[in-house]
């Protein structure tokens, strides 16, 4: 005998009433954090499998490098450990993302004037490029450069091709740049004065 439904009792599926689906996440509008995850570039430098040695054998675990910026001056990076690759570069870029520093670009594309930097036995130069150059730079600092929206620089490593050494002294040359508004601010004068003797300046070197 057919059974006759009881149409008193609604039905009801994920969303309440039938019909109606619960919201996603994914479906509609990006959530904040996601809106934020979108606008970062991150970069993978470098991975090493590192082994501990304990009484049954070895264990062995991965160690990330992570490069993360947004294109718009803004650049950190981050190491992370764990057993598994994915993992450990989860956290490395979580660790990048928060330790995330501005840097200002002229025009939006190079560096505003040369700059040294150095950490343990890496040392690196770079130097300001004009429009077309393009990033003249090799293994971890063109991480750093693209990531951080940088299209003209030439840059060189000296001493040693250690990842972590080459991207901490990168770091440490575009923290000790200065833009001319901050310049002109310590000294109480005008942004045009200190652009117009930095192009007067060149213009001498030039001629002779």
């Amino acid at each position: 005998m057919a059974r006759t439904p009881n149409t008193d009792r609604p039905e009801r599926g994920r969303g309440g009433e039938r019909g109606e689906r619960a919201p996603r996440g994914r479906g509609g509008e990006q959530s904040p954090r996601e809106r934020e995850e979108s606008e970062f570039v991150d970069k993978l430098v470098h991975i090493n499998r590192v082994a501990k040695v304990v009484k049954g054998g070895r264990r062995f675990a991965f160690a990330a490098l992570v490069v993360v910026g947004d294109a718009k001056g803004r650049v950190g990076y981050g190491s992370g450990k764990a057993r598994e690759v994915p993992e450990a570069i989860r956290k490395a870029t979580e660790q990048a993302k928060r330790n995330m520093i501005k840097i200002a670009l002229r025009e939006g594309r190079t560096l505003h004037h040369d700059s040294f930097g150095h950490f343990g036995a890496g040392r690196v130069v770079l130097r300001a490029a004009p429009a077309g150059t393009g990033i003249i730079a090799g293994g971890p600092m063109r991480a750093v450069f693209e990531t951080m929206g940088v299209q003209d620089v030439v840059a060189k490593c000296l001493g040693t091709s250690n990842p972590h050494n080459m991207i901490k002294a990168t770091f440490a040359a575009l923290t000790a740049m200065a833009s001319p508004r901050s310049v002109a601010a310590k000294r109480g004068k005008k942004v045009g004065d200190i652009i117009g003797r930095r192009d007067g300046t060149a213009a001498a070197a030039t001629a002779a």
